[in-house]
């Protein structure tokens, strides 16, 4: 029996490849839309995928179950509550799929959203009666459990999902032995949940004993606890959950439209015309040299979840890339299901240098000389662009609280008559900042190069009380 575990970081998103040798027989799990990796992993452990698996509609990003379709021929399995426009096979509670050693048990658990289901794994060599793991999709993470409020447009309120996801923790998968190994659909850093921790898989005995909603409490607490201080969901996420339920264009056939090189003339006159320019390039060399109304989200961070934030859905966009990497880019957002690229500037950034009068620089300060400048009779606004839990553990002093994900709403609230600093943990994020506030006038706006690492690391991290500090 075969079990591999698929992490992508950059978008906390963990897959499964399940197989068994005697067969030849392959499942995947949740699969990313990009399916290169479990297909070139198939191969190599002499598997033919032939089953492919949702545990829910992921609303964080586009499933790559039909892409898994037209490659492999595989069948699609999902919940027995799911409707989705394409044909699938659907899991009941105590439905199993068995091939040679490998056992599949599903258990139907509400909560996250109303078609969640959760896969017991067996490996029938060492035990057929004990599961050696559970696949637990959305609904128990290594930390914490999913949240209920992602799927409300279905009819329930999260407090009513909130009371399902308690019954399916406790009267199914708290029932399951210790040992039995615990392996999540999303690690740190998703926004799936509020309290993820770091590793990526757990056993049940471990998060009986460390994860805070797992404890003794009744369900009117838990549901308490569950449905409130929840994190803001990115705008894309009902878009994203909406999609793997449609039938829709591969990746592959949407990336053949999209690649398209296009002259600057062509990309000035699309801009003209209300296209997104997405300058992907890392924040330092955007802040070199960027074309005016562009967008900075850099490849190297958090690409997709922040393009998913900040751009706009109904627009066209066009990449602005350094050469080789425009195909990463654009694939990058068919993961979230943007599938609107227009093509990409072809030559990418060297294309600029023979029209330098058209560039657009931003102002980087280094963590010293802004501190000599907050203590000058003229001190910059310092907008701190991190979230809560962030800004919770240090902060400048004096700064004015903006996350990102609420930037554009609130940039009325940026003072016009002063210089701005825009500040993150590293500079990646404020330099997104920088190009959404850009456009809107602002005179002297600078990003705090090294973000609060480099602040910290030359200045102390004075503690302020809740709510001391302005935009608290």
């Amino acid at each position: 029996m075969i079990l591999q575990q698929i992490y992508l970081g950059c978008l906390s998103h963990a897959s499964y490849l399940l197989g068994d040798e005697e067969t030849g027989t392959g499942v995947v799990v949740d699969p990313q839309r990009d399916v290169d990796v479990y297909v070139d992993k198939a191969r190599a452990l002499g598997l033919h995928i032939r089953h492919v698996i949702l545990t829910h509609f992921h609303a964080d990003f586009v499933a790559g179950h039909l892409e898994l379709r037209a490659r492999t021929g595989a069948i699609i399995h999902l919940g027995a509550a799911a409707q989705a426009e394409y044909e699938f096979s659907p899991l009941a509670e105590g439905a199993h799929l068995q091939f040679g050693k490998l056992r599949i048990d599903v258990l139907e658990t509400p909560g996250h959203t109303p078609e969640s289901i959760c896969l017991l794994v067996y490996d029938l060599e060492r035990s057929p009666e004990v599961p050696q793991a559970v696949l637990t999709g959305d609904t128990l993470f290594v930390g914490d459990v999913g949240r209920p409020d992602l799927m409300v447009a279905s009819g329930a309120s999260a407090s009513e999902l909130a009371g399902q996801l308690y019954d399916s923790l406790h009267q199914k998968l708290l029932r399951l032995p210790d040992s039995t190994l615990v392996y999540p659909a999303h690690g740190a850093g998703s926004a799936c949940g509020k309290n993820l921790g770091p590793e990526t898989f757990s056993t049940l005995g471990q998060q009986r004993r460390g994860n805070g909603m797992l404890q003794p409490m009744s369900r009117e607490e838990f549901v308490r606890r569950a449905s409130s201080d929840l994190p803001s969901a990115p705008p894309y996420f009902a878009f994203a959950a909406e999609l793997n339920r449609r039938e829709r264009p591969t990746l592959e056939r949407s990336l053949h439209q999209e690649l398209r090189p296009l002259t600057l003339d062509e990309v000035l006159a699309r801009q003209a015309r209300g296209a997104q320019l997405l300058d992907v390039r890392e924040p330092a060399a955007y802040a070199a040299g960027h074309l005016p109304g562009s967008v900075s989200i850099g490849l190297g961070g958090r690409y997709a979840s922040w393009a998913g934030t900040v751009l706009e859905r109904e627009r066209p966009i066009v990449l602005i890339a350094e050469p080789g990497r425009e195909v990463e880019a654009a694939m990058r957002l068919g993961r979230i299901g943007f599938d609107q690229v227009a093509g990409f500037l072809q030559g990418g950034p060297g294309a600029l240098a023979p029209r330098p009068e058209l560039l657009r620089r931003t102002a980087r300060v280094q963590a010293r000389q802004l501190a000599a400048e907050l203590a000058g009779p003229r001190p910059p606004v310092v907008v701190d662009v991190r979230g809560p839990g962030e800004r919770a553990s240090s902060r400048i002093p004096g700064s004015l609280h903006l996350p990102l994900d609420q930037l554009r709403s609130r940039a009325a609230e940026v003072p016009r008559d002063r210089r701005v600093v825009l500040h993150c943990a590293s500079g990646y994020r404020s330099m997104i900042a920088a190009s959404l506030l850009e456009p809107a006038g602002l005179a002297d706006l600078a990003d705090l190069d090294g973000g609060m690492e480099a602040w910290l690391r030359t200045q102390p991290a004075p503690v302020f009380p809740s709510g001391a500090e302005r935009g608290q």
